[in-house]
């Protein structure tokens, strides 16, 4: 029971730690546009957004991966 509630608590910190830099953690992305496109998923305090980046498999002119984290365009609190 300890376990869980310390869990939770953990798990509560890191989401108002979330909502209030304004970053999203990869949760999913896909290849589009033949293989030109790539479309990352992100989950954030506020919901799921999707960014679209250029892809190359060499990472010259693009991004070969989406980045783990990012910073959204809605923020919360400024500081």
């Amino acid at each position: 029971m300890r376990t869980l509630i310390r869990t939770i608590i953990l798990v509560a910190l890191v989401w108002v730690g979330i909502l209030l830099s304004g970053y999203g953690v990869l949760i999913g992305s896909t290849e589009n546009v033949a293989g030109l496109g790539l479309q990352c998923k992100y989950l954030t305090a506020r919901g799921v957004s999707t960014a679209q980046y250029v892809h190359s498999s060499s990472g010259l002119f693009g991004l070969t991966q989406c980045p783990v984290l990012r910073k959204s365009d809605t923020v919360i609190d400024n500081g």
